[in-house]
């Protein structure tokens, strides 16, 4: 186990990695992940016509796998993901459950923390437009699972779903993706200067 203080970043770290590594340290990133995202999930604006409301959860799953890294961002979500169905209510909304038709959004989650994390070991959130590449590709798997899920809960067409689950929140992905892109290579360029 590491005491030492990382004071600039190695290629193949994500920014969790600065932190002396411990099992307390991955058990607190893990159990915090989970908890930023059920408290981004309680930001939630209903989208009329549709059952999926737009939510800050989705920015806080990305930012999860992005700064955790594959493992652990996966690990958290999925923490996320057992609480909220074992009853806790902190999917959007204040739901809980799998029965909602916005829960294959969740499970598109998991995934894409993944597919961020490891992208961030390689570098990706270390730049503005690799970042902004990052985050639309995080949420492109998140709707590649949410939106036929959606559509096969609620019996929609694929268009309809496509409507009601995926063109309402595009612009919401674009402005997440700018915050992260100011967010993410600010922080790698404040651990570079200590």
């Amino acid at each position: 186990m590491s005491t030492a203080t990382v004071t600039s970043a190695r290629p193949g770290q994500v920014l969790a990695d600065l932190v002396p590594a411990s099992r307390v340290r991955d058990a607190a990133f893990v159990l915090g992940g989970a908890a930023l995202t059920g408290l981004a999930a309680q930001i939630a604006v209903p989208v009329p016509g549709s059952p999926v409301p737009v939510t800050g959860q989705t920015f806080a799953a990305l930012l999860v796998g992005t700064t955790l890294g594959a493992r652990r961002g996966f690990a958290s979500l999925a923490v996320y993901a057992l609480v909220g169905m074992a009853g806790v209510p902190w999917f959007a909304e204040g739901r809980s459950g799998m029965g909602m038709p916005s829960f294959g959004y969740i499970l598109g989650m998991l995934l894409a923390s993944v597919v961020v994390g490891a992208l961030a070991r390689r570098g990706a959130d270390r730049s503005a437009w690799r970042t902004a590449g990052t985050m639309l590709l995080g949420s492109a798997v998140i709707y590649a699972v949410g939106v036929p899920y959606l559509a096969l809960a609620t019996g929609m067409s694929a268009s309809a779903a496509i409507a009601a689950g995926l063109t309402p929140f595009l612009i919401g992905d674009a402005l997440k993706a700018a915050l992260a892109m100011g967010l993410l290579p600010t922080a790698w360029k404040l651990v570079d200067k200590r």
